[in-house]
């Protein structure tokens, strides 16, 4: 459960990367904007791996033999592309208020990641209920300490998480596939 744990924080990297960008843009109503953001950033990444899971369950019986090497694939390919849009220009950048439709846009594109992250989950045998309500309220609680940090000024901590994140995927990605070949 502590792989679930360490996940749900790597995942939860993007909404927090977001939200300090949108809390330093909103810092006079930090406080309702951290809860309408997080709510929303934390529904979405709980739902987005149970998507992930459920469709490649029916998978599973099939690439069982190779199922470690999708898994590792998956997560590394999510922690370099973490790392690599650390890089570039914050995705909040263009969003000035956030409307309903922004923050439901915002949560759609910080959790695709998670999708992806629960395909992976479905080959290493999680209870995904369990997995996704955890990744969920870690997200709320990231989600919610960015707003704070940005409106209380550490935009610097942005690209800093997502790398932070990137990193930890890959790390799990190795873990998979290492207590699977050895």
């Amino acid at each position: 459960m502590s792989e679930i744990v360490i996940l749900a924080f790597a995942l939860s990297m993007d909404a927090f990367a977001v939200s300090i960008g949108l809390g330093s843009k909103q810092c006079a109503l930090w406080k309702g904007v951290i809860v309408k953001t997080s709510l929303t950033f934390g529904l979405f990444q709980a739902f987005m791996p149970l998507v992930g899971y459920f469709g490649g369950v029916g998978l599973r019986a099939y690439i069982n033999t190779f199922d470690h090497w999708i898994a590792f694939g998956l997560l590394v390919f999510i922690g370099i592309k973490m790392i690599h849009e650390s890089f570039g220009q914050p995705i909040e950048e263009e969003y000035k208020s956030i409307s309903n439709k922004t923050l439901l846009a915002l949560g759609f594109a910080t959790s695709i990641d998670a999708m992806a992250a629960g395909f992976s989950l479905g080959f290493i045998e999680v209870p995904i209920y369990i997995s996704s309500a955890i990744i969920g309220v870690i997200t709320i609680f990231m989600s919610g300490v960015g707003i704070y940090v940005g409106c209380h000024g550490a935009q610097w901590m942005e690209s800093k998480a997502e790398i932070f994140g990137g990193i930890v995927l890959i790390g799990i990605g190795i873990k998979i596939l290492a207590e699977n070949i050895f």
